[in-house]
């Protein structure tokens, strides 16, 4: 492949970009009319327009990214996270197309697609199972009685999604009924498939994570795990690597299980293989999701790994370029997502202009963004800013770089995750090691965060903002002048 497409935005379509071109290989951004000069596309060889902001009409069109493909000349495609990345669908018409997705077969995205059928495919290799149902039901009587061999609580689950969507904890059997039709009535909604099944509720878990590559060759990898226990509505805020929890015993089992999950639907490319574990340290298969994830960069700090380049490599049918035996963990690594949104109102999403934005630096410090000052939030995408990741000699030092960076970035005209991410990092319970999926819901209240920090962003900006005015009008003057020379590198 000299030449890839990157079927996303924002700073996933960066990271892939760049190391794209420390490959040597050109890149073509798409983008939507809300993102026609956003950095990817500034960043990328060329770009290509291909809709409206909502992404119904841009970034989820399969036929125009691949249009896009024929009009560049890229011979590849890679969709990052979210958006078609796991489209069975999207994965056939790129095959049929004759061009190369970066990413698994459309028939392994199928199975691992529905949590029913990638459990049975788990079931071939004996991976530990949480006791429930291993088919869909539909018959609230039957599910009931079902529900009560399995002992409450019971948690009912959309066969088809994730994210908390169709998702029900049941304590009683008085409340089954009601509690399943609104789980179908969800999943049909957020899915389209109604769908469900029923689970033991594992009442304070973690949620662990095995990173896995596959290759066309049999080559099937597990790069250790990540910790994602600290959640707000079922999604990952925090994650770190590796797990504070797990004895080398457990992680090279859950290893094991994870290479096995891989290989029951012949994987290629980088893939997750997910967890629940209980109190008493027992591990239970969840899902596989059959992309590269958004907390990856903790994994490639601890391990020296750059995923992206081997998943190019894997794509153009190259072996993995190690062995399982030559991976150990060095050090430890922490990711905040940094979300426009309002940890003191239930994290619900803000959205404004990044009236100040400045990236903290120095040792330690990786921060994987799309944005720079001056730039709107839209409100048709996740409202995911950055990824704040740092990396330490141990989980302290980790933790004591983080609150630094913290401290260091400075967003105004927004409200984000920041202050959340530093009650976190300074709580015992996490510290500690001591928590679990139930973090958010056990110790944050509105009132936990301090609004000093909001102060403290405020001042630190009146200060920067007299020594950036002569840079923002250089950089202005730069942008008036360049725009032709930008529209000749793009086709529109």
């Amino acid at each position: 492949m000299q030449k890839i497409l990157v079927a996303n935005r924002g700073e996933i379509a960066l990271r892939v970009m760049r190391s794209a071109r420390e490959m040597g290989i050109k890149t073509v951004a798409v983008y939507s009319a809300a993102d026609r000069y956003a950095l990817h596309v500034r960043y990328a060889d060329e770009a290509v327009f291909i809709g409206e902001a909502p992404s119904n009409q841009s970034y989820l069109v399969g036929d125009k990214i691949i249009d896009a493909c024929k009009q560049t000349g890229a011979q590849g495609i890679h969709p990052g996270y979210g958006f078609l990345s796991e489209n069975a669908a999207f994965a056939r018409l790129v095959r049929e197309a004759g061009l190369i997705l970066i990413g698994p077969s459309p028939e392994a995205m199928e199975v691992m697609g529905n949590k029913l059928s990638a459990k049975a495919a788990a079931l071939k290799y004996n991976i530990p199972m949480v006791p429930g149902t291993e088919e869909a039901i539909t018959d609230i009587a039957e599910a009931k009685l079902r529900a009560v061999e399995v002992g409450f609580p019971i948690l009912i689950k959309a066969a088809a999604g994730g994210g908390g969507k169709g998702m029900r904890i049941v304590d009683a059997p008085d409340d089954f009924e009601e509690q399943m039709n609104l789980a179908v009535s969800e999943a049909t909604s957020a899915f389209g498939d109604g769908s469900v099944f029923i689970e033991r509720y594992v009442s304070s878990p973690r949620h662990i994570e095995i990173q896995v590559l596959g290759d066309t060759h049999g080559n099937i990898v597990h790069l250790f795990e990540r910790d994602c226990s600290v959640q707000r509505r079922h999604q990952k805020v925090i994650e770190e690597a590796p797990s504070f929890v797990l004895t080398p015993q457990i992680r090279e089992a859950m290893g094991k299980c994870a290479v096995d999950v891989a290989r029951s639907v012949n994987y290629t490319g980088a893939g997750t293989v997910e967890f629940i574990m209980d109190d008493a340290l027992n591990f239970y298969f969840l899902e596989m999701n059959t992309r590269l994830q958004v907390e990856h960069p903790v994994t490639e700090l601890i391990t020296g790994i750059d995923l992206v380049k081997e998943q190019i490599r894997i794509a153009r049918s190259e072996a993995i370029s190690f062995r399982q035996e030559d991976l150990k963990i060095n050090g430890h690594a922490m990711e905040l997502r940094v979300y426009a949104e309002d940890p003191d109102n239930n994290f619900l999403p803000d959205i404004g202009t990044l009236q100040t934005y400045i990236t903290p630096k120095g040792p330690g410090v990786r921060v994987d963004d799309g944005f720079e000052q001056g730039m709107e939030i839209p409100i048709y995408y996740d409202p995911m800013i950055a990824k704040l990741i740092t990396y330490g000699k141990d989980r302290t030092e980790a933790i004591e770089r983080m609150i630094r960076a913290i401290d260091e970035y400075i967003i105004t005209g927004i409200t984000t995750t920041l202050p959340f991410g530093k009650f976190v990092m300074q709580h015992e319970a996490f510290t500690s090691g001591n928590f679990d999926t139930h973090f958010v819901k056990k110790y944050f209240t509105p009132d936990s965060l301090q609004t000093g920090n909001e102060t403290e962003a405020l001042i630190a900006a009146l200060v920067m903002e007299k020594l950036l005015a002569a840079k923002k009008l250089a950089v202005a003057e730069t942008a008036v002048a360049g725009e032709s020379n930008w529209v000749k590198n793009r086709r529109v």
